[in-house]
């Protein structure tokens, strides 16, 4: 059988200080550690700085890197158009600043190529998961916010929000187009509504590092969060199982 093909997409914004040592690093772990082939896919949504013309330039030095570039902002909106007009087999991204430690990558793709699976995520939250230098603050949202989600949907994934996650294309293509939010809710409406619709998700254990320099605003991503679910709740999450029905 043909080994499945892998996409990996960055979405960035603003990331001209990190961008070409990350692609670089991801580069060079997937040619020695993947157990599949892969590319890398830059997403940029938005840039105002030098980020469109550092991706252009990796993708002409490295022939299976290639970027995207949306003129709106939102990491939802740019996994959204880089899923979908995929033809890879499975479907991932990572956060640019590497924070998840790459050594859990094979295990995530496994879960979809071998196992069985149709999405993996990495979980800061569970037994075996190393999390490092995260403030109380951060810490305390996160588990709160996937405690809230439990309650509400009586979800089994442990950790919405990492940003370390992959996908088969027959799950892309069935749930992102009924996926609403565009931001940060994106991973979170993805899960729900996947596992609400009989989809089996992995959790894999990860060890993180909390980046210092991290653009994400937690209390206003908090609180679109809350809105995201309260939308759900409210509606959204039925309407979207009865379209896949």
């Amino acid at each position: 059988m043909t080994a499945p093909l892998v996409e990996v997409v960055i979405p960035v914004l603003n990331e001209e200080d990190d961008l070409r040592k990350s692609v670089v690093y991801l580069r060079q772990f997937l040619e020695s550690h993947s157990p599949y082939p892969c590319r890398i896919v830059i997403a940029d949504n938005g840039s105002t700085d030098q980020t469109p013309g550092i991706a252009e330039m990796l993708s002409k030095e490295y022939s299976e890197v290639s970027w995207i570039h949306l003129e709106m902002r939102g990491r939802g909106r740019a996994l959204r158009k880089a899923w979908l007009e995929s033809d890879a087999d499975i479907l991932s991204y990572m956060d640019v600043d590497l924070s998840t430690d790459l050594n859990a990558f094979p295990a995530l793709v496994r879960a979809i190529g071998e196992e069985g699976f149709d999405l993996a995520i990495g979980s800061r939250l569970m037994k075996g998961s190393v999390v490092k230098k995260r403030s109380f603050k951060r810490e305390l949202t996160s588990r709160s916010y996937n405690l809230i989600i439990k309650a509400a949907f009586f979800t089994r994934f442990s950790d919405a929000q990492c940003g370390f996650k992959a996908i088969s294309r027959r799950a892309v293509q069935a749930l992102v187009p009924r996926v609403k939010d565009q931001a940060w809710f994106f991973d979170s409406e993805l899960l729900i509504l996947a596992e609400k619709a009989g989809y089996r998700i992995k959790d894999v254990p990860v060890e993180w590092v909390d980046d210092p320099d991290s653009r994400v605003k937690v209390l206003k991503t908090a609180t679109e969060d809350l809105k995201g679910l309260l939308r759900l709740r409210a509606g959204g999450l039925s309407q979207a199982l009865k379209s896949l029905r």
